[in-house]
């Protein structure tokens, strides 16, 4: 079934986006997460990513359109597919009445291991009628996949107008408001604080007082299920199958008939074959569930969608001490010592933030040849220009603040640096955007100082204050975070000498400072006491060549070691 690609709300206050650039066309084979586009919002330009797989079967608007908020972009479904009607539905703005009832009317074919699964077809719910709209999930960040509910701001019975917040949402980068833009009564809630939400998930529905917003749900959760059966790929088929291989060698070390995951996996698998839909499989495996022990609501015991998100392990966590009780301890177990505290441990469930950094990070060290570069700086000039900066300065200015500024200038000599590896090219930046590492409570965010090279010391002094301020109270705007072209991180205030810090994607360096510290010298061909810092630049090889680098670092060392330089 072919599925309508919209033009999601990338921000907070997007109304709007331009097409960049189309990264595929017409007939091109689709998986998910493939770049679609690159659209243009009002903060950055960001990229359209692929939920579905299939072959791009339309396109709708071409480069340089303007397409509002959840406007047709284009249409993905299987090779050969028709999709007229959905071209006319689109074009005429309506959906027609008439269309869903032949499809209820046609026969299901007949599939080995399919058929007993699938439910009898349900009449099309007529939903148009119903005075009252979806509220979902949106993409608040271009690499936001799920958010956090953090707090209501209204609650069900609620009258709300377009522009009120409804709530606060803690996504992969920041903690932001989710605002209504429709008048109505909040007439459904469905999400708890705290609970995490995939992108594009209901939240809540709102539309007139009395309208039957259960009809809406029941019509969402049909395509919902229809898209699931739809979904089957490659990849789901070959992850159910490692799922069953894996569930199978699970059931054969648990010892005892009537055990509680056996009784569990006897009500949902049938000849040794847990039914379960592809993404509620896939949505088990990412959030690291035992499918076996999930009860199925769907037909038959199927575990569907809503299985997984409404799941909590703790509910299992009973049945597995009881199995384990019955286990008698080995006859050569240490007796437990008075005095000695047991063994104990705290688990925490991963936050976005660290969900993301875990993600990008990995991508990019195993992805990314890094190698790197590490240079001795003489910072006794830079330590007595700091002093005098700041007798007129009205900002105090730091170190750090001064390693920016060289950078930036050091950037300007050496363009190869200030790039990134796109696939099959190389984008060779213009502008010198520098990400600063801020850490946080939860991880490490990286605000960005733009155009670096075109601002005063005391001028970046202030915006790496304001900037780390905002970080550590989570008031960073996702714009604020996008669009570096090089990158930065500072250790020196902790005490550390000199490390290695991982490419932050999409730059193709990381400048990785120490410490500043007095180690004996030669200078003059005598051995003097002498300030030093070391620095190591991480590279990426399919983009930066050692002698780029070394000369990048060059000239970075010349300027701090003489930073009057800097100012010229």
């Amino acid at each position: 079934m072919a599925e309508v690609i919209r033009m999601p709300k990338m921000s907070d206050t997007m109304t709007e986006g331009v097409i960049a650039s189309w990264l595929k066309k017409e007939g091109d084979k689709v998986s998910s997460g493939d770049i679609l586009a690159e659209v243009e919002t009002d903060k950055a330009t960001m990229e359209l990513e692929s939920y579905e797989d299939g072959t791009l079967l339309y396109i709708g608007q071409k480069k340089g359109d303007t397409v509002p908020v959840d406007g047709v972009l284009a249409i993905i479904g299987k090779d050969g597919e028709d999709i007229s009607e959905l071209l006319q539905e689109i074009k005429g703005g309506g959906k027609p009445a008439a269309k869903e009832e032949p499809k209820q009317e046609k026969p299901v074919e007949t599939k080995p291991a399919e058929a007993r699964e699938a439910a009898p077809a349900k009449p099309a719910v007529d939903v148009s009628a119903i005075k009252a709209n979806i509220i979902r999930m949106p993409k608040m960040s271009d690499t936001m996949t799920e958010g956090v509910l953090v707090s209501w701001q209204k609650k069900q019975g609620d009258k709300v107008k377009s522009g009120d917040i409804l709530a606060e949402v803690e996504t992969d980068k920041a903690t932001m408001e989710l605002e209504s833009y429709e008048d109505g009564t909040l007439l459904y809630m469905g999400v708890k604080e705290g609970e995490s939400v995939a992108v594009d998930a209901i939240i809540a529905i709102i539309g007139e007082e009395g309208a039957n917003y259960k009809a809406l749900l029941e019509a969402a959760s049909s395509n919902q299920q229809s898209r699931e059966e739809n979904a089957v790929t490659d990849e789901d088929i070959q992850a159910r199958a490692e799922t069953v291989q894996e569930e199978k060698v699970t059931e054969t070390t648990v010892p005892g008939p009537g055990s509680a995951e056996q009784a569990d996996a006897g009500a949902t698998s049938e000849n040794g074959r847990i039914k379960a839909s592809p993404l509620a499989k896939k949505l088990a495996q990412e959030k690291g569930y035992k499918i076996s022990q999930i009860k199925g609501t769907g037909e038959g015991g199927r575990i569907v969608l809503r299985d997984i998100e409404n799941y909590t392990p703790s509910e299992a966590a009973p049945q597995q001490q009881t199995a384990t009780s019955k286990v008698p301890a080995p006859q050569g177990a240490p007796a437990t010592i008075a005095g000695i505290p047991s063994e104990e441990y705290e688990e925490v469930n991963v936050s976005q933030m660290r969900k993301v950094i875990a993600r990008r990070l990995s991508e990019s060290l195993f992805t990314a040849p890094h190698f790197f570069l590490t240079m001795s700086i003489d910072m006794d000039k830079a330590m007595e220009a700091r002093v005098s900066m700041n007798e007129v300065s009205p900002v105090k200015i730091s170190f750090n603040d001064l390693v920016i500024k060289a950078a930036a200038a050091s950037l300007r000599q050496h363009p190869a640096v200030n790039s990134s590896w796109l696939g099959d090219k190389i984008r060779y930046n213009k502008h010198i955007n520098i990400g600063v590492a801020v850490a946080v409570e939860e991880g490490l965010l990286v605000p960005v100082v733009r155009n670096a090279d075109f601002k005063s010391l005391s001028a970046i002094s202030a915006e790496v204050k304001d900037l780390g301020g905002k970080a550590k109270s989570k008031k960073l705007q996702p714009a604020q975070m996008e669009g570096s072209t090089f990158s930065i991180s500072n250790l020196g205030m902790f005490g550390i000498d000199e490390f290695t810090a991982i490419i932050n994607p999409p730059n193709a360096c990381i400048m990785a400072v120490g410490g500043i510290a007095q180690v004996p010298v030669v200078k003059d061909g005598q051995i003097k006491i002498g300030n030093v810092m070391k620095v190591t630049l991480s590279c990426d090889h399919r983009v930066v060549d050692g002698a780029v680098g070394s000369a990048f670092l060059q000239t970075f060392k010349n300027l701090l070691e003489n930073p009057v330089r800097i100012l010229v």
